[in-house]
């Protein structure tokens, strides 16, 4: 697992106001984490910057195809 030490944690602007958010830290380099907001001491995704655009992408095209 990746050193998130100093990582900075912003909420998705897709989250919504009930607690379902999710976080991202993207500040580090060669490292994005992920995390869930509820939890922030839990389990965490990382992903290297390269992989995390194509999360992304994967998310948006499933959200556009809905």
């Amino acid at each position: 697992m990746p050193d998130l030490t100093g990582a900075i944690w912003r909420k998705s602007t897709r989250s919504n106001n009930g607690g379902e958010c999710v976080e991202v830290a993207d500040n580090l380099p060669g490292v994005v984490g992920l995390r869930d907001s509820k939890d922030p001491t839990g389990p965490m995704l990382t992903f290297t910057p390269a992989a995390w655009v194509t999360f992304v992408q994967g998310v948006r095209g499933a959200t556009l195809s809905r």
